[in-house]
């Protein structure tokens, strides 16, 4: 149509050919271009699409879907960009509808500032997707050319492999009450002598670079930056039956929206709930796996320190035990017979006095302040048993209910 269209303008020297994606394209409801970037180091392909503001927003969904899937393989970078004219500064069902068709190809939107500002609105109608975890060290800022209404979008990459990082790096300043009072008042303090005493020199870029350098000082020395480290999951959950699952559940919705069929409603309905019951299943599932790998780690651990230290033949002596609280108690009172039955009973004969049972056997004898014994309830106690964690054969007893 007039003053219509998308391209790709592409570098002399570049490896590249041209991906035919006629067969998805219709004018002003999905416009796309593909391309295919190769280099010696890595393989990408860009797609270049646009959609009208009065464009039919399921012809969108349903072209995307196919042209992506057309050159979708698992090693696959793509960078997908263009004026879709949905606003994602604002939740909007149109934005969910898009992110949850581009997730099923692990792509998502990586512009978080406005890309149209006109009169005293702003829109971020313009946007880039792109597989994070494949290339995760990028920069996206605002190009402001002034060629049109909408701000460019400029993506570099600085290091594209295929390799996933088991963690992100972030950047963030020191911005607090404390500090913006701090930079508020150095910057009242500033006489902008380099500015404004330049009277001589009618040159406004130099005042400009003057006044700007200045500024950036006070900023830097106020509001620095620290960086941290993020670790994410790379473990896939999406798998190829859950993507097929989902498409299918777009197509029962846009049945169900122009369809007044109470029984298709309702079967949209509970498929919609099966789905969402297997997506959070298999997220569960790859959850414990991560868990189960660094907890085997752990329990490998503690197994060697109880075989080292002895601690598993401990409990050996209370196996014999009824299950229940008198037993239990009984356990507990004649412990420190038991020991100085022991100790006394043995055949070796130890010098009592360089004996390491020496200050054991002292204790009766010697003198102690008056023991002061806090009141209790038999509620409380009860519940201090119930809440121990049920380890061992002893804490398996049950209390006796309650009436």
């Amino acid at each position: 149509m007039k003053k219509g269209g998308v391209c790709i303008f592409a570098q002399n020297g570049l490896e590249c050919s041209k991906i035919d994606a006629n067969k998805y394209c219709k004018d002003q409801d999905i416009e796309i271009c593909m391309l295919n970037l190769n280099t010696t180091s890595f393989r990408l392909h860009i797609m270049a699409v646009y959609r009208a503001p009065t464009g039919d927003f399921n012809l969108l969904l349903n072209g995307l879907d196919d042209s992506i899937k057309s050159i979708y393989k698992t090693n696959l970078n793509l960078i997908l960009y263009g004026d879709i004219n949905i606003d994602y500064l604002s939740e909007n069902d149109r934005k969910k509808q898009l992110d949850s068709m581009l997730q099923t190809y692990n792509l998502t939107a990586i512009v978080h500032f406005p890309t149209r500002l006109q009169d005293m609105s702003s829109t971020m109608i313009d946007n880039i997707f792109t597989d994070t975890l494949k290339i995760s060290t990028y920069t996206v800022l605002p190009f402001v050319n002034g060629l049109s209404d909408h701000d460019a979008q400029l993506l570099t990459l600085k290091d594209l492999n295929c390799q996933v990082q088991d963690y992100h790096i972030y950047t963030t300043r020191d911005i607090n009450e404390y500090s913006i009072n701090e930079f508020r008042t150095n910057l009242s303090y500033e006489t902008w002598d380099c500015v404004f005493g330049l009277k001589n020199n009618p040159d406004v870029d130099t005042l400009f670079n003057s006044f700007l350098n200045n500024y950036l000082r006070i900023f830097h020395n106020h509001f620095p930056q620290h960086k941290f480290i993020k670790r994410h999951n790379h473990t896939p959950w999406m798998t190829l039956g859950i993507r097929t699952s989902c498409k299918h559940k777009r197509l029962l919705y846009l049945y169900t929206r122009s369809s007044n069929d109470t029984s298709l409603k309702k079967h949209y309905k509970q498929y919609c709930k099966i789905l969402t019951n297997v997506i959070k299943e298999a997220k569960r599932y790859t959850y414990n796996n991560q868990i189960n790998k660094s907890n085997n780690k752990i329990k490998t651990t503690w197994n060697i320190i109880k075989k080292e230290t002895n601690r598993h033949k401990r409990l050996k002596n209370l196996t014999n035990y009824n299950n229940t609280p008198e037993d239990f108690n009984n356990y507990f009172l004649t412990v420190s017979k038991n020991i100085i039955k022991n100790i006394k009973s043995s055949e070796q004969n130890y010098d009592t006095y360089n004996s390491s049972n020496c200050y054991v056997l002292d204790q009766p004898h010697r003198y102690y302040s008056n023991i002061n014994f806090k009141n209790t309830s038999t509620k409380e106690i009860e519940n201090i048993i119930r809440s121990l964690k049920a380890k061992n054969p002893m804490d398996m007893m049950k209390l006796p209910p309650r009436f």
